[in-house]
């Protein structure tokens, strides 16, 4: 054989390999970014499907039990909410009225199985301007009720 084919045929099986890696399952491993509207109206085509839910956890909505790490809350757009069961430990940044995104997928039952959950932050950070005091009430309420001071 001559070194040129040789060659050719090596970099031609090594392309395909590298497509096949790259592409083979990657229909499997998409994680969609959705709405609460557009998970509830998917119908029965978002039940089960793995989804990154994205809205605002609405005000009053919360429960959560610290002593085995279940969090229930409710994720709104202000057109439709759905129910979310978390089971990763939230960051310290969880709390009522904020943007979020858990990963996860809705059940039958219609309620959004998620095992991560990220919060939405600017990354812009303004330190108190000289003399100007914290207000520690504000602080206490991004805490777990059982870490409040």
């Amino acid at each position: 054989m001559q070194p040129r084919l040789f060659i050719v045929i090596a970099v031609l099986i090594a392309a395909g390999g590298l497509a096949w890696l790259a592409f083979g399952n990657l229909g499997e491993n998409l994680v969609y970014y959705w709405s609460p509207t557009e998970l509830v109206e998917a119908g029965p085509k978002g039940v089960g499907a793995s989804v990154r839910l994205g809205g605002q956890v609405k005000e009053g909505s919360v429960r959560w039990d610290t002593s085995r790490t279940d969090l229930h809350f409710v994720v709104t757009d202000n057109g439709h909410d759905v129910q979310v069961h978390a089971t990763a430990v939230p960051p310290a940044m969880f709390r009522e009225g904020i943007g979020v995104v858990v990963e996860g997928k809705l059940t039958e039952a219609g309620v959004f199985e998620s095992d991560r959950l990220m919060v939405k932050h600017g990354n812009e950070y303004q330190p108190p301007k000289e003399g100007e005091k914290p207000d520690m009430e504000a602080m206490s309420r991004t805490l777990a009720p059982s870490e409040s001071p």
